[in-house]
């Protein structure tokens, strides 16, 4: 945590809403204005919706409220903007980070199937995408196990059981150190 975020206010940021130039800009300039400093954020274009979440710190609960009122103009634009606290935490413990792709033939259950074996091996998603492309369902997901895990092992059930549901998946190690 850098010393410049440890006086602050961290707070999320939703917006979610019919895309359109400009949705970024707005929402980072309402930050800066109020000397806030973006921290985490991530945004996607899904079939022309915008979604945007992000983390930032702001000086103070005042300028919580402020951000609030001033992303209001996007909420009469249409979009939906929530602006929350987020509490501080301790950062969970390090353990086995993987990537999983999963990629087969598109049918209903294939992101439900790939969680469920993530769950059942006790690990956590990080980030997951997917995408339909003509015939072909693609998810990828980074995912961090326990520490100690066995992610060949955990590999070779995840393919397994995927696999009866006629999709492809590999489970690869990731070295943190090289992100």
């Amino acid at each position: 945590m850098s010393a410049y975020r440890r006086a602050m206010s961290a707070i999320s940021v939703a917006v979610v809403g019919h895309d359109r130039p400009g949705i970024v800009h707005r929402v980072t300039a309402a930050i800066a204005d109020l000397e806030g400093n973006l921290e985490d954020s991530s945004m996607s274009l899904l079939r022309g919706h915008f979604a945007m979440t992000l983390i930032a710190s702001l000086p103070d609960e005042a300028a919580v409220r402020q951000l609030d009122q001033a992303l209001g103009d996007l909420r009469s634009e249409g979009l939906t903007v929530a602006v929350f606290e987020v509490p501080d935490q301790e950062a969970p413990a390090p353990g086995e980070s993987a990537r999983l792709s999963v990629h087969g033939a598109d049918r209903p259950g294939i992101v439900r199937a790939a969680t469920e074996q993530v769950m059942r091996h006790g690990g956590n998603i990080t980030d997951l995408s997917t995408r339909l492309g003509s015939d072909l369902y693609v998810l990828s997901a980074d995912v961090t196990f326990p520490p100690g895990s066995d992610l060949a092992a955990i590999g070779k059930s995840v393919k397994e059981q995927l696999a009866a549901v006629g999709v492809v998946a590999t489970l690869t190690p990731v070295d943190e150190d090289l992100l």
